[in-house]
């Protein structure tokens, strides 16, 4: 039986950090060092970039990031469109030895405004 992807997510949650777009924004204006990734497909990136951000797709995050990226305390701050790649991608992160991974938890749409209880995790 597969799992479905709602009941993963509620699954990883809670081992995963995630902050608000204004908290972990404003966390990585403090660590001139920090990583705020996009990990939407190109495509989406292109119809929507958020000012700040790279974009590392999740397919192939892991790989990327490892070879250019190799300090596994770097703080790391993962968004997508709705938080569920993201919250996928901090899970595959820490399993490879990252140990810096904050998820943003709000929609893609708040990254740049302030989220509220509605929209953020």
């Amino acid at each position: 039986m597969l799992t479905p992807i709602p009941e993963l997510i509620r699954s990883i949650s809670p081992n995963v950090r995630t902050l608000s777009a204004e908290q972990a924004l404003a966390e990585a204006a403090e660590h001139p060092n920090s990583l705020v990734i996009d990990v939407r497909e190109p495509g989406e990136v292109a119809e929507r970039p958020i000012k700040g951000s790279i974009n590392i797709p999740r397919g192939v995050l892991e790989m990327k990031l490892s070879t250019q990226y190799n300090d596994p305390q770097l703080p790391i701050y993962l968004h997508c469109a709705t938080g569920a790649r993201a919250t996928l991608s901090a899970e595959q992160l820490q399993r490879i030895g990252y140990r810096n991974v904050t998820v943003i938890g709000c929609p893609i749409d708040t990254l740049e405004g302030v989220c509220n209880r509605e929209n953020c995790a």
